[in-house]
């Protein structure tokens, strides 16, 4: 199980390390781009070589990319091009919207897949095909789309919900779940139904072993063999489904941020990514790695706990 953890360890060393300078080449390979966008279309070439010295895009690419890694394993991002702020300072408020948002829906999404994928398996029938229909349905349609159409109903035609901008927790916990529903909401309709199949599929195989129909032979009652055994199985299959959601709903929280007016670390990078704002670029790139990878670690932990097998690699 040790040799497991430091193996996930490593390989996730090696992402971010993989990822952040294959950003870092793409956005510093062009420095006089770069410095045009800052400086704006009217600048000369004599204005651009000296921007292209002041921010150090002259120098070798492998030194660049030296002195920013160094500061960032240090907690130094670097500060923006264009507003002077440092870029750690930027994601402190930023990444708290985005967590907030993924989070719930990745509780949400396991809660109602859980629920949903179970009482297909178990139920069949005309709850089964239900169940198929969401979850094709809801894999269909994109995040962006359910999130228009929200907007449209809840916000503007009944004027239920705001359409826009985020209300932190401390400025009151009513004001806070207006302001996440519908954005949650939209990551959720998507995310659950694809997990939801996923947690159909393991708990329908699970139920097809040979140890389920001895445990029923022998009069165990059916709420504990699924709960005690099926589950416990099906759980492999359907955290690996989450993980994977994790990565999308990040993906997810791009277009979400922007339909909402989010202050997130999605919006924040996709503005940044733009305007060739490189230092602010490769601090939501290293930060989303971080909590990315993060949660696929405990992911994999979970995975070790539950699988026996997996504890012996």
């Amino acid at each position: 199980m040790a040799l497991s953890l430091l193996k996930n360890l490593a390989r996730s060393v090696g992402v971010i390390l993989s990822v952040t300078f294959a950003t870092f080449a793409m956005m510093y390979s062009n420095g006089s781009g770069v410095a045009r966008s800052v400086l704006g279309l009217n600048a000369t070439a004599t204005d651009i070589q000296r921007e292209v010295a002041e921010l150090g895009l002259d120098r070798p690419l492998l030194t660049q990319y030296w002195e920013w890694l160094s500061g960032a394993a240090t907690g130094d991002l670097g500060t923006s091009f264009y507003t002077g702020q440092t870029v750690r300072d930027a994601l402190s408020n930023r990444v708290p919207v985005t967590v907030t948002i993924v989070i719930i829906t990745l509780l949400l999404t396991t809660v109602i897949s859980v629920i949903l994928g179970v009482t297909a398996a178990v139920r069949g029938g005309w709850v089964d095909r239900l169940v198929q229909f969401f979850t094709v349905l809801g894999a269909a349609v994109p995040g962006y789309v359910v999130a228009i159409v929200l907007v449209f109903t809840f916000a503007v035609a009944w004027r239920l919900l705001p359409a826009t901008g985020y209300v932190p927790i401390e400025q009151g916990l009513s004001p806070w779940a207006a302001s996440v529903t519908l954005p949650v909401v939209s990551l959720l309709v998507g995310t659950s139904a694809g997990v939801a199949a996923m947690f159909r599929a393991a708990v329908l195989d699970t139920l097809g072993r040979d140890y389920v129909r001895t445990l029923r032979a022998r009069g165990v009652k059916e709420r504990e063999v699924i709960f005690r055994n099926v589950l416990r199985n099906a759980a492999v299959p359907g955290l690996t489904a989450l993980n994977l959601t994790m990565v999308g709903l990040f993906a997810g929280a791009v277009f979400i941020e922007i339909v909402f007016a989010l202050p997130g670390v999605g919006q924040l990078g996709q503005s940044a990514a733009l305007s060739s704002d490189v230092p602010m670029v490769m601090g939501t790139v290293l930060v989303t790695l971080l909590i990315v990878l993060t949660v696929n670690f405990l992911s994999d932990l979970g995975v070790t706990l539950l699988n026996p097998k997996a504890r012996h690699r």
